[in-house]
């Protein structure tokens, strides 16, 4: 595949390398192949190496949605017993289509060790088997189970931010609009990473990357047609489900939004980030120059990569006072 003339030199040549390890082709996704798919990353993910960390991390079984099976959380602590740390309710990328939360223990165990808060990821649902909304009110009854057991947990329920790359980002943006509709659980945060926002697919960079390196056009297709069946890109599509479709975005806490530039979320990123700031939510934005989707975790030693990282864990500080 031709890369395009603005990616990053240390990331294609970090791409290159990636190239010749075995790998999930998301170019290739449909309905038939995609337990394969799912099983290919699972198997990656049994074969990595448990993080060597002191990092307390323990699944649960939470109550799910009304009438709706339990949902599983990871709950990952500090070491030292502490209360009234603060905390973050993470969502997992995969498109809406694979993933699990321990695809995420090593970022998430970097957190709590750095950061000293208090970590909850969430096992929602995945399309197509359970379309919208199945995994936004999953992660939204895994929030609930969050701040409902602050006190067990050690969070200080003023200092709840909720997260999410890829997908993740989509759901964490969904949940948050969810808890605003709501009228709860309060959150001090937002960590949008590089987020799935608009099932429309009509932006001037959700046509240009075809051949991405990671999530091409076809792929997003994919994923928000497993989402949505036949309603992707009417005019019939929740903003719990495609948060790009808000209208009001006034009173949702503090955001952080991030995209690459050679991806297909990048438009839909930036007019998210500055329709939140023109409702008066207090925005940061980065767009990371040369950057494809998902390029801190295929190179992440690459300097865009250190710097992204070190941007979102700033960003945490600055949100939890510390």
């Amino acid at each position: 595949m031709a890369h395009h003339p603005n990616l990053d030199a240390e990331l294609r040549a970090g791409v290159e390398q990636v190239a010749q390890m075995p790998g999930i082709d998301f170019a290739s996704l449909t309905y038939e192949a995609l337990a394969e798919h799912r099983a290919q990353l699972n198997a990656m993910m049994a074969a990595a190496p448990r993080p060597l960390t002191e990092v307390s991390i323990e699944d649960r079984l939470v109550p799910g949605p009304a009438g709706a099976p339990d949902v599983r959380v990871r709950v990952y602590r500090p070491a030292e017993p502490g209360a009234n740390r603060p905390a973050l309710y993470w969502i997992h990328g995969g498109g809406m289509i694979i993933g699990k939360p321990e695809m995420d223990d090593e970022m998430i165990v970097r957190y709590v060790e750095r950061l000293g808060l208090v970590a909850v990821s969430v096992d929602y649902r995945l399309a197509p088997e359970h379309p919208h909304p199945a995994p936004v009110e999953d992660c939204y009854a895994g929030l609930a189970w969050t701040a409902k057991n602050a006190a067990e947990l050690g969070i200080d329920p003023a200092r709840l931010a909720v997260g999410g790359a890829s997908a993740g980002g989509g759901l964490a943006a969904a949940t948050v609009l969810l808890a605003r509709d709501r009228g709860g659980p309060d959150l001090a945060f937002q960590l949008l990473i590089c987020p799935m926002l608009d099932d429309r697919n009509v932006t001037p960079s959700s046509r240009a990357f075809a051949d991405a390196v990671v999530w091409p056009r076809s792929a997003n297709l994919y994923g928000w047609k497993a989402l949505l069946g036949d309603l992707a890109g009417t005019d019939d599509v929740s903003p719990y489900a495609a948060p790009s479709r808000a209208t009001d975005l006034s009173g949702l806490p503090p955001a952080f939004v991030d995209v690459g530039e050679l991806e297909v979320f990048r438009d839909e990123c930036i007019d998210y980030a500055q329709r939140l700031a023109q409702a008066g939510v207090s925005t940061e934005f980065h767009l990371f120059p040369g950057a494809f989707h998902g390029f801190d975790m295929m190179v992440p030693d690459a300097e865009l990569s250190r710097r992204a990282r070190a941007a979102r864990e700033a960003a945490l500080k600055r949100a939890f006072g510390i």
